[in-house]
């Protein structure tokens, strides 16, 4: 028999472990990339010789029996991925800045609770139930389990679909507390009363469980997963945006790439953003409501990042990623702050060079930033902005070395060079809608609204990327094995995870 074909739009995350999974399964995979390399989340640059990834800085999962071990496993590359996990004692280190306090977050459900309640100790009870109710939520989720659910309807408890402010509130009347445990929320661009308690729990979960960096960077997953594609006979192909997407009778009969060339096949897969993915396509043969709804969803806030190069053995390798916020009142408000005040609040890491550092080669610091604030270059591109805009970009490396300062009093003498990136940097190298860094919105209040399936109302296209269903080094490989189960059957394909993992 002919194999099945497939073109994949986008070879981020999604559209690799789609293409991983399909061409070990017998489908002939063609993955298309806009940019000059491929990976999306996982690729790297590099600057002074040192290469930064641009967004899987930390990781979870890939320990004996994570999800992500199970697949890589079942795809042959686990060998392939170097990961170092982070400090048991403290994996997660926050310092709040009006009250100079520090508070430590430690691997393990047990460690986890106890190293809280050493700081709210009267409260020992409440945190040891919170963590108990998250524990609860991450096992009810059949897909972060890689187990089959025959039935179409998910049945859950009551907390599942909470907002993650009334789910962490109804543990503890301390508001210092609630704080605390919210603090975790710029992992997935957090609102208080609208982001669904269940991906509170299943982040906060993975990390308790299992947080840990690539060594070396995100690159080699992305290299190891276009391996797999190539060796079972598919192609990868970069610098092929797609252009055009024909559709004839509610299916795609071929798409187009920028420089003129017509592509078919059986499936198309898009991994990029539906709002991407809407501008490719002829909307005249299709239900526009539907997709003016995607269209319409809401994105995530985005971000400034500052990348900094250490001049060689003078700066303290961290193995755990830090937080900052100015106070309490900020945790979920990091996105409101007026030009002077910025950050707010911010997350730095040292990325691991080898497994046993002891002097950080770099720096990644991220601070939320809405695209509004660079929203009077929006029709620039990269290399091409302003001098204004450069003049921005080394007003926001300023201040964000300046609260560095409040952490690291003697940051500035072991800076060698910075290097950042805006919303707009994020926008275009990542054809992310307002450079969002975690795509689309979930409003509990209103989930069938931000709800995107992996079908679409186009016969033979499937969606996939962190769009649909979870975002993040997790979520989005969850989101390829939703998508690809549609083709495979998700009983077989959760039976071949599974199986290869034991």
């Amino acid at each position: 028999t002919m194999k099945q074909t497939v073109n994949i739009i986008g070879g981020g995350v999604g559209g690799l472990f789609c293409g991983a999974i399909l061409s070990k399964e017998g489908y002939d995979v063609t993955v298309f990339e806009q940019h000059y390399k491929i990976g999306g989340g996982l690729h790297h640059f590099k600057r002074d010789g040192i290469e930064f990834e641009t967004g899987m800085h930390v990781i979870g999962s890939f320990q004996q029996e994570g999800v992500l071990n199970k697949i890589c496993s079942y795809l042959g590359i686990m060998d392939k991925v170097a990961v170092l996990p982070a400090d048991d004692t403290c994996f997660e280190l926050f310092q709040i800045g009006s009250d100079h306090k520090t508070y430590r977050f430690a691997k393990g459900a047990e460690r986890f609770t106890d190293t809280l309640a050493t700081e709210f100790p009267e409260e020992r009870e409440n945190i040891q139930r919170y963590v108990k109710a998250m524990y609860d939520i991450a096992n009810e989720a059949d897909l972060f389990n890689l187990r089959y659910n025959g039935s179409a309807i998910s049945q859950h408890s009551p907390e599942f679909m909470m907002s993650v402010g009334d789910f962490i509130n109804s543990f503890t009347k301390n508001e210092r507390l609630q704080s605390v445990l919210a603090l975790q929320n710029t992992l997935y661009g957090g609102e208080q009363y609208k982001t669904p308690a269940y991906i509170h729990a299943i982040v906060s979960v993975i990390y308790i469980e299992s947080a840990a960096r690539f060594v070396g960077g995100s690159q080699h997953l992305a290299d190891a997963l276009v391996g797999v594609i190539e060796q079972n006979g598919g192609k990868v192909f970069t610098r092929k945006g797609i252009a055009h997407i024909e559709i004839q009778d509610k299916k795609i009969t071929y798409i187009e790439t920028a420089n003129g060339e017509k592509h078919t096949a059986d499936w198309y897969i898009s991994s990029i953003h539906p709002s991407s993915l809407f501008k490719l396509l002829d909307t005249s043969q299709l239900r526009r409501s539907y997709w003016q709804r995607i269209d319409s969803i809401p994105n995530s806030y985005s971000v400034f990042t500052l990348y900094i190069v250490f001049k060689p053995e003078s700066f303290p390798y961290m193995n755990y990623t830090g937080y900052y916020m100015s106070d309490y009142s900020k945790v979920w408000n990091l996105a409101e702050y007026d030009a002077d005040t910025f950050p707010n609040g911010m997350m730095y890491l040292t990325p691991p060079t080898t497994m046993n550092d002891t002097y950080a080669q770099k720096m990644i610091v991220n601070c939320i930033m809405n695209f509004d604030a660079v929203k009077q270059w929006e029709h620039t591109t990269i290399g091409k902005r302003s001098e204004e805009y450069e003049a921005f970009k080394r007003r926001c490396e300023e201040q964000i070395i300046n609260k560095l300062e409040n952490i690291f009093p003697t940051i500035r003498a072991s800076i060698k060079k910075v290097y950042s990136a805006t919303p707009l940097t994020v926008r275009d190298y990542f054809n992310q809608k307002e450079g969002s860094l975690y795509g689309v919105k979930k409003d509990c209040n209103n989930i069938m609204l931000s709800h995107i399936g992996v079908r679409t109302k186009v016969k033979n296209l499937l969606l996939t990327g962190q769009n649909v269903d979870l975002h993040g080094m997790v979520g989005t490989p969850l989101s390829s094995v939703s998508t690809c189960g549609e083709l495979l059957g998700m009983e077989y394909l959760l039976g071949e995870i599974n199986k290869n993992s034991r």
